[in-house]
């Protein structure tokens, strides 16, 4: 009880610090400045309410985070990025799902949580923080124990980032590019790797040393890694950054899963697939810079397209 106490004046705080930020939106790292409380939509599309697109166990995930019984994951609509070759784009690239208010949010968490799933999973909640803080205290309120893991494309504000400061168990960043004209070439997204550098290195210590990482996560920071085709995604000078910056105490996510999704195919660059060659390369210089925790998935692994957001089975909400 005193730590559920705990979590509610944590989420209490956060709250408090993120008030009136939808009436000037500074959220993600375009820090649109619209008012959202007064009908105006930035790039993100996301108003005033809040939407989920589907929610349940995702058994996908990194092995640490599903576990046996499923992250509990909650997939947000709308997105502060335009990745070309987005495997969500069915609901980043608009407003789609259902319209959902803070207690209904805060019953899917501990919804989650009752089947057993091992953490709550905020897929791409950067447009929505104030309204999930919200949800959170509520849920702390009613029993919610397991760890909040915060997923996101890496494109969030610092102020964002800094604002959660307690409140997250666990980060789960993308760092999507090492050059910003790749990422404003493919995901739209001007200045993205300054940002989202300062980012990474602030949820580092927020959480330091990771905790249950080899079983099930309870607290740390997991860098998603995915290979581009081409080396679009400069995966081997982000290494060089995780290495410096971060040390080898960080958990890597390294992704070959890449496939020409959304309107993929109209970028000459990615149509082709991750090579071997690329992928040998990538792989000892994670192993050279002794960066050793975390998981790398096997070039030749077919994967599941089903647990894609753009075949995402979802119940009804």
């Amino acid at each position: 009880m005193k730590e559920q106490v705990s979590r509610v004046r944590i989420a209490e705080e956060v709250l408090a610090r993120l008030d009136r930020t939808l009436k000037k939106c500074n959220l993600c790292f375009r820090k649109c400045g619209v008012d959202r409380t007064n009908g105006e939509k930035g790039y993100c599309a996301a108003g005033a309410d809040l939407f989920v697109y589907a929610y349940g166990p995702h058994r996908g995930e990194e092995p640490s985070l599903s576990g046996s019984n499923g992250s509990g994951t909650i997939f947000f609509s709308g997105c502060n990025m335009g990745c070309v070759y987005c495997q969500n784009h069915k609901f980043s690239r608009k407003i789609a799902g259902s319209a959902v208010n803070i207690s209904r949010l805060a019953d899917m968490m501990l919804e989650l949580e009752a089947e057993g799933c091992h953490n709550i999973n905020l897929v791409s909640p950067t447009p929505f923080m104030p309204q999930i803080v919200d949800a959170l205290k509520r849920a702390f309120h009613g029993g919610l124990s397991v760890p909040i893991v915060y997923n996101t494309g890496g494109y969030d504000s610092l102020d964002l980032v800094r604002s959660l400061d307690g409140l997250i168990d666990i980060y789960l960043p993308d760092m999507r590019y090492s050059d910003d004209s790749m990422a404003e070439k493919y995901s739209d997204a001007p200045g993205y790797v300054k940002n989202n550098r300062a980012i990474v290195r602030e949820m580092f210590s927020q959480t330091g040393t990771s905790s249950g990482m080899e079983q099930i996560a309870k607290k740390g920071l997991i860098i998603r890694l995915l290979m581009l085709p081409e080396d679009i995604s400069g995966t081997l000078d982000t290494l060089e950054f995780i290495a410096k910056e971060i040390g080898p105490e960080v958990h890597i996510s390294l992704m070959s899963q890449y496939y020409p999704a959304y309107i993929a195919r109209a970028y000459p660059d990615l149509t082709v697939g991750i090579t071997p060659g690329y992928y040998d390369q990538v792989v000892a210089r994670m192993n050279d810079l002794g960066l050793e925790k975390g998981w790398i998935q096997p070039l030749k692994t077919r994967f599941d397209p089903d647990l894609a957001g753009e075949n995402f089975q979802h119940r009804s909400l």
